[in-house]
């Protein structure tokens, strides 16, 4: 990138940040009960997670066999848990230590999801994470969602970052932040414990990395090179 200033870094946050898929699995078995439909397994949602709320609900109603005319029933039986849902989500180790270091040296923390922004925003209070984010951008913020470069757009764009070829960097753990990132493009650094469906080496990537405490070092090369 060669830069010599600190950039700044927009992260994902589901499979990124936090590891929210036993907090949606349960919204989502809670609505099929509901319903009298049977649950669906961890993994199973796990794999659903990704491209926001509208296409979680295409995937389970596909699995589950249900009438898609009930999906407007469905997704709002589901907001109404979901908005608040935190007793089953963590951060992933490290990630506030991280960020806190990222932020004392100067550079401008962002998050980019398809998670929709009052759940979003409810999660970064909950976990004492939005303080350290200058720019939130969540799945209902814009009319597009990742992989579509306009919300990581956005975000840069609030944290004062213009041009073709942005300087910053895009942190995240799926195909939908590989692609996004590679269409707007940035830098992209994949976090590999996250819910990606294909192998890390067939996504677009700078680096990978499986442990927070490796991604100070990470951005400090990114940022150098």
């Amino acid at each position: 990138m060669n830069m010599l200033a600190p950039c700044p870094i927009v992260f994902d946050l589901d499979g990124t940040l936090i590891d929210s898929a036993p907090d949606i699995h349960a919204c989502v078995n809670a609505v099929l009960r509901q319903n009298g439909i049977s649950p669906l397994g961890l993994d199973r949602v796990r794999s659903f997670i990704g491209g926001g709320v509208d296409l979680l609900w295409t995937r389970v109603i596909a699995a589950t066999g249900i009438d898609p005319v009930h999906r407007p029933d469905l997704v709002a039986a589901f907001m109404a848990r979901y908005h608040d849902a935190t007793a089953l989500t963590r951060v992933f180790p490290g990630v506030t230590e991280a960020l806190g270091r990222l932020a004392d040296a100067g550079h401008l923390l962002g998050i980019c999801t398809n998670k929709p922004l009052g759940p979003t925003r409810v999660i970064l209070e909950h976990f004492g994470l939005a303080s350290m984010m200058s720019a939130v951008i969540g799945g209902d913020s814009l009319p597009q969602k990742k992989p579509d470069p306009a919300p990581l757009r956005a975000a840069l764009d609030l944290l004062g970052v213009t041009g073709d070829t942005p300087n910053a960097i895009y942190v995240g753990d799926s195909e939908f932040d590989a692609d996004c990132a590679a269409a707007v493009p940035v830098p992209f650094l994949i976090f590999t414990r996250g819910y990606r469906l294909r192998p890390v080496s067939e996504l677009p990537h700078l680096a990978s990395f499986d442990s927070f405490d490796e991604l100070p070092r990470l951005i400090m090369e990114t940022v150098a090179a």
